[in-house]
């Protein structure tokens, strides 16, 4: 199997994620910032593999595997170390809680869509505006929790802004979530599928 760019794009994403564990846990100066860095060159990773992808015709089936796969997984792992790191009471409990919802939808949508693709129905199940606003309130969260973890009273105010994001991606990945859902609705209800309208949606 020949690996294309945008693909390796994606492995190297992958392979961030246990850079950014290591350097967000080492108590040096800067830590916090460097662990936002890689997070963003991961996020940019994800951009730019799908950028690649169609402006050069570099698609593969191990491609469009992987991508969702490495997105899902640099999410699911950022939360999980906020949430470890997160300050008890209820701001703890409020974190917790966004993050289970936000790992929960991703687990159930990619269920949802493997299940419609068995069908021959996974263009019905696709990204919506809705997703992709929650994508991008969703990493600007991170980023900002990532940064301004353990800095101090002096950055407390713009964590805090970071925290009303998460929570208001979490809103909009509920949204989203009952969109799809929404959408497979009369399927998982066992009526006959219907044929999926042009075009093919993106993960989100």
């Amino acid at each position: 199997m020949r690996i294309n760019l945008p693909t390796w794009l994606t492995l190297f994403r992958v392979a961030l994620l246990p850079v950014m564990v290591v350097v967000f846990y080492l108590p040096f100066r800067g830590h916090n910032l460097t662990a936002a860095v890689v997070f963003v060159l991961a996020a940019v990773t994800d951009w730019l593999d799908g950028y690649l992808a169609r402006r050069l015709n570099l698609t593969s089936a191990f491609g469009a595997f992987l991508d969702p796969v490495a997105d899902k997984l640099m999410v699911a792992v950022t939360l999980f170390l906020l949430v470890e790191s997160h300050r008890g009471g209820w701001p703890g409990i409020l974190m917790a809680v966004t993050a289970a919802i936000i790992v929960g939808r991703e687990i159930s949508i990619s269920a949802l869509r493997e299940w419609m693709a068995e069908i021959g129905m996974r263009a019905t199940v696709k990204v919506a505006f809705i997703g992709k606003l929650k994508t991008v309130m969703q990493m600007v969260a991170l980023v900002v929790l990532i940064l301004q973890h353990e800095k101090g009273a002096e950055a407390l105010r713009l964590y805090h802004i970071g925290e009303g994001l998460l929570v208001i991606a979490g809103g909009l990945t509920i949204w989203s979530g009952l969109y799809y859902l929404r959408a497979a609705w009369p399927m998982l209800r066992g009526e006959p599928p219907r044929q999926p309208g042009a075009g093919k949606g993106a993960e989100a």
